[in-house]
């Protein structure tokens, strides 16, 4: 394909420019096609499905080399990252904890309790990452479910669902919006301004949140998840405690010599004398009459005593208190899209010696998995039970990405720290709004502003932002450049010309906000809306219509996932929690889908009129 110097072919053979254009074109969609496909197989992370998309298209000199790059300039990629900093500091500041309070006296029975949770969600997705408002309310919807026995799969899906809704709200809410505004700007000189998807996204707000608080969450089975129980991983049938016998073969030896035996077992505690050390070390060298609490199979079990030369201990059963203590944690937690475990194991990632963390049970799919965990690849939406040291804890949840699942104690908001964080947010806003500062610039100020200032401090601004998804951004926007450039968005609007030559404007705005929906459901939602945005500017200009219509089209379709859990990460982080199974999302969101397109279609013709 290439001659000397990385010329493609059809350049240094001199082809003529309409069949240079053919040829480019055929190379985006493929390159299109085949990312659609690896994003479906989901074997690898959308990130690296970006960037190998994004190799193909530079070696294939469709994107020039002066622009391969250039996405992780871009202002809408460096005003999500600043956005994820902006999240954690507002969280940080103790911004939310008094509408965490506030929910745990709302009365008003079931449907007034649905609101009220789902609202709160919608009102912080709005004002912050809609994945960073479920991370902040989920434990608190699973500690009200269980207050009132009720299952946590009837409120963690409509909770999700209220987060991406949310998210409509303004140009911050989610990823889509911002990168439709940027992409106005450079297809028509000026982006979305701040405001500019309130009048839309609130109105589809409302209408979701009365139908999830009224009819949403009575369409979901009552089933038992990760969340649903305190017991549910019956943590005393799995364990078993084991004695070395003075003498015996593994005296003197480290506990790592274990992984030597041949057996799968996993080692979460030792009593010396009396003393209990919990998630001992494995270079701890074992003495006469230590007395281990293991993790084994009954099959293993037997292995281990007969290889090892051990004795069993006391058949009683352990009970969870044991695994936790102050300086030893016991948590479940939710392995996130984003997180470095994904398609690794235990045993590959080193994670007891490394970071001191012991995974004690894997729940997947509405079931426990609880032998052979070291070997198992974890998956995203996994519940993982997991023993940590205390002063660990923090830093391995941000170097992971785990979402806990357990309420975090509340905290007393410390005044000049939320004064300072408010105004800065604040200021940020005001500035956007009125055009004195672009989004990139207030963000990225306002985010610089709370590190000098002491609300949140340099690590922890870089661990906020979810670096996953800033390389999809980069990676992604500039297929749609090349989508534009090569023609390609033009060739699928003449085609959609086709099925539409003279359909009336409410089937028009309907058939983009379709497409992009059910495309959003499929692959990851900010890859839609820069593969959709161009097309339907195309469109637009084809039929002599206002840009901004499809514009708002695209942004409606791209965060309307509710058809699947892949479509959106914060689908996917309730997965495990909520025991769900992949059709359970049909049953709310095909009802909410269809109830978001007949809603969107007249408030996008009111608000941005077809020929306005």
């Amino acid at each position: 394909m290439f001659r000397p110097g990385g010329i493609p072919f059809w350049r240094a053979q001199g082809w003529g420019s309409y069949a240079r254009r053919v040829m480019e074109q055929y190379i985006v969609f493929a390159t299109l096609l085949g990312a659609l496909a690896l994003f479906l197989w989901g074997r690898w992370r959308p990130d690296l499905v970006a960037v190998v998309a994004l190799m193909v298209l530079a070696l294939t000199r469709v994107i020039e080399p002066s622009r391969i790059f250039s996405g992780f300039g871009n202002e809408a990629v460096i005003s999500v990252a600043a956005i994820f900093m902006m999240g954690r500091a507002v969280d940080r500041a103790g911004l939310t904890e008094p509408l965490a309070r506030g929910l745990k006296r709302v009365g008003g029975g079931v449907v007034g309790q649905n609101f009220a949770l789902f609202g709160s969600t919608a009102f912080l997705s709005s004002t912050m990452n809609n994945t960073g408002a479920l991370a902040i309310l989920m434990p608190l919807a699973i500690r009200l479910a269980r207050d009132a026995r009720r299952m946590a799969s009837k409120v963690l899906m409509p909770l999700a669902f209220a987060s991406l809704l949310g998210g409509l709200i303004t140009v911050i809410g989610t990823p889509p919006n911002i990168l439709v505004a940027q992409l106005r700007a450079e297809h028509m000189g000026e982006p979305f301004h701040f405001f500019d998807f309130t009048p839309v996204g609130l109105g589809l707000t409302l209408v979701g949140l009365i139908f999830l608080s009224l009819i949403g969450w009575r369409l979901l089975p009552a089933r038992r998840g990760a969340a649903s129980t305190h017991d549910f991983y019956r943590i005393g049938s799995y364990f078993a405690e084991v004695v070395v016998p003075v003498g015996g073969e593994l005296v003197g030896h480290p506990l790592a010599s274990f992984s030597k035996l041949g057996v799968d077992v996993n080692v979460v505690g030792l009593i010396r004398k009396g003393k209990k050390i919990l998630t001992p070390p494995p270079e701890e060298i074992l003495q006469g009459g230590d007395a281990l609490l293991v993790e084994a199979t009954s099959e293993e079990l037997r292995k281990l005593l007969k290889t090892a030369g051990l004795q069993l201990g006391s058949d009683r059963r352990i009970a969870e208190n044991e695994l936790g203590s102050g300086e030893i944690l016991l948590q479940e937690v939710v392995v996130t899209q984003s997180s470095p475990l994904v398609g690794r194991t235990a045993r590959s990632m080193a994670l007891r010696s490394r970071m001191g963390l012991n995974v004690l049970a894997i729940h997947r799919s509405g079931e426990s998995i609880v032998h052979r965990l070291r070997e198992t690849r974890f998956a995203p939406g996994d519940v993982l039970l997991v023993q940590a040291r205390a002063e660990e804890w923090g830093e391995s949840l941000h170097d992971l990405r785990l979402l806990p699942l357990r309420e975090r104690d509340i905290e007393l908001v410390s005044t000049p720290r939320a004064l300072k964080c408010l105004l800065i947010f604040a200021g940020a806003v005001v500035a956007i709004a009125t055009g004195v500062l672009s989004l990139g610039v207030a963000f990225t100020s306002a985010a610089v502003l709370m590190i000098l200032t002491g609300v949140l401090s340099l690590k922890e601004a870089y661990n906020a932002v979810d670096w996953p998804v800033i390389i999809l951004l980069g990676a992604t926007l500039p297929l749609g450049w090349a989508l534009e450039s090569t023609g390609g968005a033009q060739t699928i609007a003449n085609l959609l010309m086709n099925f539409e030559p003279s359909a009336p404007g409410y089937m028009l705005v309907g058939t983009v906000l379709l497409v992009t929906m059910l495309l959003s459901n499929l692959i990851n939602n900010a890859a839609t809306a820069v593969i959709m945005a161009p097309i339907a500017y195309r469109f637009a200009l084809e039929i002599g219509a206002n840009p901004d219509t499809f514009f708002m089209a695209v942004a409606v379709g791209a965060s309307s996932a509710f058809l699947t859990p892949i479509g959106h990460q914060c689908n996917l982080l309730v997965l495990g929690p909520g025991g769900y199974r992949f059709s359970d999302y049909s049953r709310v969101g095909i009802p909410l889908s269809i109830l978001t397109i007949l809603a969107a279609i007249p408030l996008i013709l009111w608000v941005w009129p077809l020929h306005g």
